[in-house]
């Protein structure tokens, strides 16, 4: 008998500037202790960020939520996680506690599908919803999200399996190259 595995992800808290020994420590937990058919991926929420400093656009890994990690697991039952799931995570070091839970052994609610949607989205791994764009090289655009919000560019670049643009921004009276999504920028202005 093949049961169907339903997955949810859960907000787990750790001390501050510890997310990725967590994260690094619950996998190595989950292989050790038979438990990747219940847990299954850890994330730290983490953007890149580009910066102007200096008429430089500088990149640089961004903490979205400093103190904690997602993480996916089984939810076999009306969407909670196994008690096998629930104490690997919970006594993992560096793990003090699940977000949402009320403590006294309590386990804690599941993020909802949009709240995932739009995490993943800020991390760079969403991989559903496509924008389709009539868009050329050369081709003028105004950003409308990031740190060039409001500005325009000029199109040097477009990938379209990465749902994304290369283009020149005047700053300081200097042309910076910044890379957008398709979502980040509006054709029809």
């Amino acid at each position: 008998m093949t049961e169907e595995i339903e997955k949810a992800w859960f907000v787990v808290h750790t001390y501050s500037g510890y997310e990725h020994k967590v994260q690094a420590n619950l996998e190595s937990r989950t292989q050790t202790m038979g438990m990747a058919n219940q847990i299954f991926r850890i994330l730290v929420p983490e953007q890149e960020v580009a910066t102007v400093q200096d008429g430089e656009v500088k990149k640089s890994i961004e903490n979205d939520f400093p103190g904690y990690v997602l993480v996916e697991m089984a939810t076999p039952q009306e969407g909670n996680m196994t008690d096998e799931a629930w104490y690997v995570v919970r006594n993992t070091p560096g793990v003090t506690g699940f977000l949402g839970s009320h403590g006294a052994g309590s386990k804690p609610n599941s993020l909802l599908q949009e709240e995932v949607d739009l995490l993943m989205k800020r991390m760079g791994m969403t991989g559903q919803a496509t924008v389709d764009l009539d868009l050329e090289v050369g081709q003028v655009i105004k950003i409308v999200a990031g740190p060039f919000n409001g500005m325009e560019g000029v199109v040097r670049s477009i990938d379209a399996e990465k749902q994304e643009v290369e283009a020149t921004v005047e700053v300081f009276g200097r042309e910076t190259p910044t890379e957008l999504g398709f979502d980040d920028i509006d054709t029809n202005f």
